[in-house]
């Protein structure tokens, strides 16, 4: 599910809420009291509801006559959600979820890069050209990084000729961005571009083991950088 996009009050309550059940601040089962958050948070019931709506779509809190409004388990949370993946990463769980997606895309990528090399038309090679080209001109800036990158994987799934893997984009784009951006804010990350052409150069020669392996490597390289990361953390 994609990043809820909306502004004002009602934005600001489905941030607040869903960061303090992500983070912990309630734990599974807990009542809310609605009363006590619509003076806590100064907004009418009208959006506070529209919110709750919203943080229910993402699995995080349910209703129930003579119950309430109560936070759901985690095992029913849309862990692949925009918000969920940045409310986690903000309350402290970066590495857990860079590694939970690092094991997912190493499952799924060099399956993708295989598929990719043997079905791949040109019009998917035109597509990947473009997105490396926007990755190398990205440089510095982080928003165009991130953008060229998720462009790239989308464009490798959907060379694969398949309608499902091409879907799978709904998978691990979300992930994706978050580890691109904060692989970004890390200065000592590797340069994504090289990895990325050897796994473009074999799909183009139509070389399936070639593919695979490139994809492997850029995924260890993924790796280093969230292992990185983490030295960098546990220094500070």
């Amino acid at each position: 599910m994609a990043r809820y996009t909306g502004r004002g009050v009602h934005y600001q309550v489905v941030q607040d809420i869903g960061s303090r059940i992500v983070g912990g601040q309630y734990a599974p089962g807990d009542v809310l009291d609605l009363r006590a958050l619509r003076e806590e948070l100064d907004v009418s019931l009208t959006v506070l509801r529209e919110a709750l709506k919203v943080l229910t779509g993402k699995g995080l809190v349910d209703a129930r006559q003579k119950r309430g409004t109560f936070v759901c388990p985690r095992s029913a949370w849309n862990l692949l959600d925009t918000d969920v993946i940045d409310w986690r990463i903000d309350g402290g769980d970066a590495e857990r979820v860079l590694r939970d997606l690092a094991d997912l895309r190493s499952v799924i990528e060099p399956a993708v890069a295989r598929r990719a090399a043997l079905r791949r038309a040109d019009a998917d090679l035109e597509t990947l050209d473009a997105a490396l080209e926007a990755m190398t001109s990205a440089g510095d800036d982080a928003v165009a990084a991130e953008e060229a990158d998720a462009a790239f994987h989308r464009a490798l799934l959907a060379a694969t000729g398949n309608e499902l893997f091409a879907r799978m984009d709904l998978l691990l784009e979300p992930g994706l961005r978050a580890r691109d951006r904060l692989v970004h804010a890390h200065s000592g990350a590797d340069d994504p571009v090289p990895s990325h052409r050897a796994v473009l150069d074999a799909v183009r020669d139509r070389d399936a083991p070639r593919a695979e392996l490139a994809m492997l490597d850029l995924l260890a390289k993924a790796m280093k950088d969230i292992d990185d990361m983490a030295v960098h953390a546990e220094s500070r």
